[in-house]
Parts: C-alpha cells; sequence; structure tokens
C-alpha cells in the first residue's frame, strides 16, 4: 500500500509520532480548551502543508501522527502550530484566568519520532493512550 504524497517535483511520505504538553501539564485551563483544539491542530498543520493523520488530546498532553513534508522540518511545522495555538489563547483568555502568563501556554519542548512502517501501531497506541493511562493510575493507587 502505497501512501506517499506529492510535491511538484517529489514524492514524499515522512510521518511524525509528536508528543507535547501545557507549560506545567496546567489540567485546568487545558481541560477546559481540549474540545477545541484538535480542529485548530488540523487547520494550523493545513497552512504548512501537513496533515495530522491522528491525534488524541489527553488531559495533560497531545499526542498527533503527522505527515509533514520534506520541505519543512519538524521543528518549523510544530514551533508553527504551538505559537499560533498559543497567541489565540493569551488573546482569548489571557486576562480572565489566574496563573496563563502572556503566550507561554505551551511548555518549550516536545517529543519526536519517525513513524516508519510501524505507522498502526502508532495509532493503536495514540487512540488507547487515555485508558492505558487510566490503567496505570489505577494500579498505583493499590500500592
Amino acid at each position: 500500500m502505497d501512501e506517499s504524497e506529492s510535491l511538484s517535483h517529489s514524492k514524499w511520505e515522512c510521518k511524525y509520532h509528536v508528543i507535547f504538553i501545557p507549560k506545567c501539564r496546567r489540567k485546568t485551563l487545558y481541560e477546559q480548551l481540549r474540545p477545541h483544539l484538535g480542529q485548530v491542530f488540523k487547520r494550523l498543520s493545513e497552512y504548512k502543508e501537513s496533515r495530522i493523520k491522528e491525534g488524541h488530546l489527553m488531559p495533560d498532553h497531545a499526542h498527533m501522527l503527522i505527515s509533514i513534508p520534506p520541505k519543512y522540518s519538524v521543528s518549523q511545522v510544530i514551533g508553527y502550530i504551538k505559537g499560533k495555538r498559543a497567541i489565540h489563547l493569551a488573546r482569548v483568555y489571557g486576562e480572565r484566568k489566574r496563573n496563563f502568563v502572556g503566550q507561554h501556554f505551551w511548555a518549550r519542548g516536545y517529543f519526536v519520532s519517525m513513524v516508519g512502517r510501524d505507522e498502526e501501531s502508532i495509532r493503536q497506541y495514540i487512540r488507547h493512550q487515555e485508558e492505558e493511562d487510566k490503567r496505570l493510575e489505577q494500579m498505583q493507587l493499590w500500592r
């Protein structure tokens, strides 16, 4: 199954598993915004000719399987998505919410891993991560 995409002079298949968190894993504001972030992430990624193939917003972090053309670096696209979203959040929520400092909503770094031919296992991981986290939390309660 060939899922390569193309630009004017090249064919490519560059997929990445990316995870990033709100600064200090701030759950209170993030929980309120969580339902709206998915569509915004998809729209912002399209501005950089990228496509979010799979994604899940956890209570304190975001997972995504994203396809990025080789003319952009991963840091350009993820920085763009995080930056534009943080600016919007600062404008909308900055003056109304406590503990929201300027445009620093996302933590500085992120995790990225290239996805090879095991794309389906990454998709399954992203889909079921929330249940797995709850299961692990439950196991720790019994210790």
